[in-house]
């Protein structure tokens, strides 16, 4: 990625400062202008397609609490109406259709996860939520097709990444998706006639989204509207951020405990410890800049202080402070620590069954490899035989058995 450039205003001085500036829209001079002499109104959408955000979307998130850290206004715009066409960005396949019903309880359920990361009020700077159903869904087809629709070209809207990829792989693409690019740029429009919003964020994977409500804007109204994106975000080996063998890493708490929200954060790779100190927490980066030089045993103290200040603005400082506990408890000083992730099964199962529904692994032959590497362990003693059967012998005092993979991942097992 190209170094970022050099910004006047706060907002994007500290943006590129934290390494999570990618791209602007040119010339960025106005946009940087923009923010030196209003208060400016941005959104970022999110689509209703699950219970929860995912670790994928902090980045996103910590995009709005920039702003508004800036003295900026954030708009949530939660896509209770682009969720029913569905986004063919980055997807081989059509999304699922959701009823009504799923996506307003997604809706309500991903919000409940991740409010708490920006202030709402009707202050000058405080947070809206909004729901783009509110005007998607009142537009009859006909006339959206002739008042919006007719801004786009369709030899534009094959070449965009989201719908050129599927057809590069003959994978199919609905009518109902192809037009969601219309429906995003209709939103960065109504946005900007509701609120006076002019910036829409996203990662860099939107670009031609973003675009198309920049060039929306200009055609219906003479608007000139502004993007920013961000990087998208992989580790220094390679990986996808938020990936993992036991699925996404999810913001609700129900989903992901705090605990293993703080473990997937203490995991990060030594390489990537100074960047996602700046991207995903809040310290200050005088700090950041002495915690990244750390070296051998002590960059171990840095990982532990990403992850407790990032779950801390997910879930709170206390139950922050808590899974740092809890990890002291059950790595440093061995003990069979409350707090750790917990299953419940019958017994007496097979070590395997046990590993995979501990999310261990994600099949018996994963779990049989772990056990071939020595990587899986019962009680802290290493599983040598995959046609190990467990029964209540292995219960400790406390009636419960510990599993784990390697030295980080622990889950305590209760017999059902």
């Amino acid at each position: 990625m190209p170094a970022a450039p050099q910004f006047q205003s706060e907002f994007l001085r500290t943006f590129a400062a934290r390494g999570a500036f990618y791209a602007c829209s040119e010339p960025r001079e106005e946009l940087d202008a923009l923010f030196q002499k209003e208060r400016v109104t941005a959104y970022i959408g999110f689509d209703c397609t699950a219970k929860s955000m995912h670790v994928g979307h902090m980045l996103q998130l910590m995009t709005l609490r920039r702003l508004q850290q800036a003295g900026h206004r954030p708009i949530l715009l939660m896509g209770g109406g682009t969720t029913k066409a569905g986004d063919p960005s980055g997807k081989d396949e059509t999304r699922l259709i959701l009823t009504p019903e799923q996506i307003d309880e997604n809706k309500h359920s991903m919000l409940n996860g991740v409010r708490h990361l920006l202030k709402f009020g009707d202050g000058p700077s405080d947070a809206i939520m909004v729901d783009n159903a509110e005007w998607l869904d009142r537009w009859e087809y006909i006339p959206f097709l002739r008042e919006v629709g007719r801004h786009f070209s369709v030899n534009r809207m094959l070449t965009m990444d989201s719908v050129k990829l599927r057809l590069e792989r003959d994978q199919p693409l609905s009518f109902l998706e192809f037009n969601y690019s219309i429906m995003q740029a209709y939103d960065f429009v109504e946005l900007n006639k509701r609120y006076g919003c002019k910036l829409q964020s996203s990662g860099s994977d939107q670009w031609g989204n973003i675009i198309s409500g920049i060039e929306l804007g200009r055609r219906m109204g003479g608007l000139q509207l502004f993007g920013l994106t961000t990087p998208l975000i992989t580790t220094s080996s390679g990986a996808k951020m938020g990936k993992t063998v036991a699925g996404a890493v999810w913001l609700n708490a129900d989903m992901r405990s705090p605990y293993d929200y703080w473990q997937f954060w203490r995991n990060t790779e030594d390489a990537d410890v100074g960047r996602f100190l700046r991207l995903f927490t809040d310290l200050p980066l005088e700090e950041i800049a002495r915690l990244e030089k750390l070296q051998g045993a002590e960059l171990n103290d840095a990982k532990k202080i990403l992850a407790t200040e990032t779950t801390a603005l997910l879930h709170g400082r206390e139950a922050a402070e808590h899974a740092a506990g809890t990890a002291r408890r059950a790595f440093e000083e061995g003990a069979m620590a409350e707090g750790l992730p917990t299953i419940s099964a019958k017994l007496p199962d097979g070590i395997l069954n046990l590993a995979v529904a501990a999310g261990l692994a994600v099949s018996n032959s994963e779990a049989r490899k772990l056990i071939a590497n020595n990587g899986l362990k019962l009680n802290d003693a290493a599983v040598s035989d995959p046609r190990l059967m467990v029964d209540a012998s292995a219960l400790n005092s406390d009636g419960v058995l510990k599993l784990s993979s390697g030295k980080k991942k622990h889950v305590l097992v209760k017999p059902a």
